[in-house]
């Protein structure tokens, strides 16, 4: 029984120490990702045995594929931080992830379907919502977290009725203006120096 056991450990360790060097090994020639844009000819087509890729918007091979490895680059690291990380906040490097993955298809459209308008200057209009639902979905993480390690309980946030722009709570607002209403005890006092003067 503890030979099986050593032997799944052994088999989790090594299956471990591979991941681990394999993502070491892409890390460490990311550089070299993103200069095999050099191996492209200059020229507008390039044509191999496989296919035939014509350059129409940058009209050159070796400057779309600088542009297209120059994106899918950062893109390979933070995919790889993305699915690494133990922190509670890696959601939110998915808002990096999306705006260079949208650099890299609106990148190459342009360049595939020689389309002069340039998609990428209003790349936050179109992906503002994606933002949003990530960065909400972070602060909601956020709160979760905070409420197990602090023992905070979100009902009574809901009772102290907080408000945002007053220096004081909502509830002590009201008990004010209860006791303003209650005639007996709210006189407004009268000063006998003001009407000396």
């Amino acid at each position: 029984m503890t030979n099986l056991k050593n032997k799944l450990s052994t088999y989790a360790r090594s299956k471990f120490l591979l991941t681990g060097s394999f993502i070491a090994l892409v890390i460490a020639f990311s550089p070299y990702l993103f200069y095999l844009y050099e191996i492209f000819p200059n020229g507008r087509v390039w044509e191999n045995s496989l296919f035939t890729y014509e350059s129409k918007y940058y009209e050159d091979v070796m400057t779309a594929a600088w542009t297209f490895l120059g994106k899918l680059t950062p893109l390979v690291l933070l995919l790889i931080w993305f699915f690494t990380c133990k922190h509670w906040w890696y959601h939110s490097i998915l808002v990096p992830i999306t705006m260079y993955g949208y650099q890299l298809i609106t990148a190459y459209y342009q360049d595939a379907y020689a389309d002069t308008y340039i998609i990428d200057t209003d790349q936050l209009i179109y992906l503002a919502p994606f933002f949003i639902v990530i960065l909400s979905i972070v602060y909601l993480i956020r709160i979760k977290i905070f409420d197990r390690i602090y023992g905070i309980d979100l009902s009574e946030i809901d009772e102290t009725d907080v408000s945002v722009f007053s220096p004081i709570s909502e509830t002590d607002r009201r008990q004010v203006k209860s006791f303003q209403e209650e005639e007996e005890f709210w006189e407004p006092a009268e000063e006998d120096y003001y009407t000396q003067l």
